[in-house]
């Protein structure tokens, strides 16, 4: 071919990609230059195609179709005419001569990816499961040759979400069955921390395409981080059917079993994991968490010994040893913590953990001063990571208080879930929760579960009922509800809750601290369950928190300010309870369960309904399984040594003090209303 000859072809094939790129957005553009082309190189199959598909762009539904089945009969070897075909098919309702094409099409090019999408929706629309899921995996495999797609990954990966949900959106509206696009959407929105929504989007790329097995593990994931365990066991148990030996499933199976309390199970599924795959760092941080909440201390810690001998830099094993509260650090272990803090390589996630823990064994050495220092630094990174609003914690508090008077509460007067079955251990963390749990579970007509994330989630799904979960306060939703949704409501939260109650007992513990700011629910919907409020002074119980780092949540743990301001409001919100609904809620000072417990454990059970039995004494010898921070301690006999620890650190406790105001200086008492921030003003 000579030089002139060249030119023309290369502009030809350069206008031809333009109209292309207009295809999608313009297709009048696109067919205007497709007929250019074609007044320069009349009949080209290129032109004539983007044409067919600039009409069905249109809405020209008989003018493509005309023009695409000219162009297959003489050019029967063409897969994206017959693509394009089928797609004008299908959109005419004619899916059987849809369906037709789309299968000429995989044929003549297996590797085209919008080809095996068409024949998959075919397939799906006409009821052939199995092949429209074969299909859809088949689409899914050859995705990477997708350019809408490639993009879409392309801005993921490099974190812009604008314009990876852009991208993803404007595809599934053309192409609303693309279980890849799916799935990457449901990727971003778990970014986004839309849980929710991502849990949907999987669940109907796993409608068409049950086979789709990054999809259903991802599904079980998005289950998991929602609470939703016992959901996310059955998708894990189904992948592991189809790929027994998985050892990353296997390990997510122990720990989704963990949080469904079976303890043993969890604790077979990481031995399994690590017969075959010793050195993974990861599991042996998860099998020993399982050992701890399963009484089996010593062999957790030497779990986490092994964590750390595999990877010295792994500061949330470290952080573990430290928050068995038991162990004690040597010099040794000193010494190298602090060589892992003047490391510059550090991330922040793994530089706050050695923070934590080396605050900890410092101030079991004696080191005070040494020990708060890294305390504040530790809480500084967190608070970095977990931004919370004092502020708006407060107006949240205030309220609960304007909506929950007595007339709300007269005019409810026996609505509800009348069952009995819940006593809730509610207040601050750190405040002998767990403590309560350990004495009452030791009875027999009481069981002991978990912190139950069921009525947390009740509440986000009252605030999604006004499509706005955001800005809405449930309160205001839950004061429209008529009783039998009320009822429906309690009825809910037990069916939550059954998952988690293993040994049949009449009564379980639901120990969660936080619901606290829920008891004008609980009472709305639980009329006849237990509330106790688990109360320890407050410099006490608020420093107990500073040294702290949860495992999640507790965002106003990190600084000692929103501290103060935390307990204050809890503090109002508790007492405004006592004054609309007197009687219900039994409190239970710390101090006081130290200096007697017979009686406090003799009130508290009584409370209950429950015959006093001395094993609630000896709770201390109750081998149940304990998940929080104070499994070991509540292993122990009830002493008097952890009451006064704080006041070593009082000298740093200045801003603590502050915001604590009127209510630490009367402790254990109230204040009087007018000088409770949240609720004085309401008086």
């Amino acid at each position: 071919m000579s030089a002139a000859d060249a030119a023309p072809a290369a502009s030809v094939e350069a206008a031809l990609a333009h109209a292309w790129q207009l295809l999608e957005s313009r297709p009048d553009l696109a067919e205007a230059q497709a007929h250019e082309i074609l007044a320069v190189v009349p009949g080209h199959p290129g032109a004539e195609l983007v044409l067919g598909m600039a009409a069905a762009a249109q809405g020209d539904g008989a003018a493509a179709e005309h023009r695409l089945d000219r162009l297959a009969r003489a050019q029967p070897r063409s897969a994206m005419t017959w693509l394009a075909l089928a797609r004008v098919r299908a959109a005419a309702g004619r899916r059987v001569d849809a369906l037709a094409c789309a299968e000429r099409a995989v044929a003549l090019q297996p590797a085209l990816p919008g080809a095996w999408l068409a024949l998959a929706d075919l397939r799906f629309a006409a009821g052939d499961e199995d092949g429209a899921n074969a299909a859809y995996l088949e689409h899914v495999r050859h995705s990477a040759r997708d350019p809408a797609l490639l993009a879409a990954a392309d801005a993921l990966a490099r974190g812009d979400l604008p314009e990876a949900e852009t991208r993803l959106r404007a595809r599934l509206a053309r192409e609303p069955g693309d279980v890849a696009a799916v799935r990457m959407l449901a990727e971003l929105a778990v970014r986004l921390g839309r849980n929710d929504e991502a849990a949907l989007l999987l669940e109907h790329a796993l409608e068409r395409a049950p086979g789709f097995d990054a999809a259903r593990q991802h599904y079980a994931v998005v289950l998991n981080r929602a609470n939703r365990h016992a959901e996310a066991l059955a998708e894990i148990d189904r992948l592991l059917e189809r790929d027994p030996g998985n050892a990353p499933l296997r390990n997510m199976r122990a720990v989704v079993l963990g949080k469904l309390g079976d303890f043993d199970g969890a604790i077979a599924g990481y031995e399994s994991v690590l017969a075959r795959a010793p050195d993974q760092w990861q599991v042996w941080l998860g099998y020993g968490h399982a050992l701890k909440t399963a009484n089996r201390t010593a062999e957790a810690v030497a779990a986490y010994r092994r964590a750390i001998a595999l990877r010295p830099g792994f500061g949330g094993a470290w952080w573990s040893l430290a928050n068995l509260k038991t162990v004690r650090f040597d010099a040794a272990d000193l010494e190298a913590m602090r060589g892992q803090l003047r490391r510059t390589d550090l991330d922040d996630d793994a530089r706050l953990h050695f923070e934590f823990a080396l605050g900890k064994g410092l101030e079991d050495a004696g080191e005070d001063a040494e020990a708060f220092a890294h305390y504040a630094r530790g809480n500084a990174l967190r608070r970095a990571q977990l931004p919370y609003d004092a502020g708006l914690g407060r107006e949240r508090t205030r309220r609960a208080i304007r909506t929950y008077t007595p007339a709300f509460f007269a005019a409810r007067a026996g609505a509800g879930c009348p069952a009995p079955d819940p006593i809730f251990v509610v207040g601050m963390p750190r405040a002998g929760s767990t403590l309560l749990e350990q004495i009452l579970s030791s009875h027999p007509q009481v069981e002991g579960t978990m912190e139950l994330p069921s009525l947390i989630a009740i509440t986000r799904e009252l605030r999604q009922r006004d499509g706005n979960p955001e800005t809405t306060s449930y309160h205001d939703v839950l004061a429209g509800l008529e009783p039998a949704e009320l009822a429906a409501l309690g009825e809910d939260y037990l069916r939550r809750a059954q998952v988690h109650r293993r040994e049949g007992r009449p009564l379980f513990i639901d120990k969660m601290p936080n619901n606290f700011a829920h008891v004008g629910l609980i009472h709305a919907i639980l009329p006849n369950a237990k509330i106790i409020d688990a109360r320890r002074h407050p410099l006490a119980c608020c420093f107990s928190n500073f040294k702290q780092h949860f495992a999640r949540g507790q965002a106003f743990s990190y600084d000692l300010a929103d501290l103060g301001q935390y307990y204050a409001d809890y503090v109002a919100l508790m007492a405004h309870f006592d004054a609309v609904l007197p009687g219900r809620i039994h409190r239970v000072i710390y101090e006081d369960m130290v200096a007697d417990t017979e009686a406090q454990v003799r009130a508290l059970l009584d409370y209950c309904g429950l015959e006093f039995d001395p094993r609630c004494l000896r709770f201390f010898e109750n081998d149940r399984a304990v998940r929080t921070a104070s499994s070991e301690q509540v292993r122990r006999p009830i002493y008097r040594d952890g009451l006064d620890q704080w006041r070593r650190f009082a000298p740093w406790l200045g801003p603590l003090e502050d915001a604590l105001g009127p209510v630490l200086t009367h402790y254990p008492a109230v204040p009087p209303p007018a000088q409770l921030p949240a609720w004085g003003e309401q008086a």
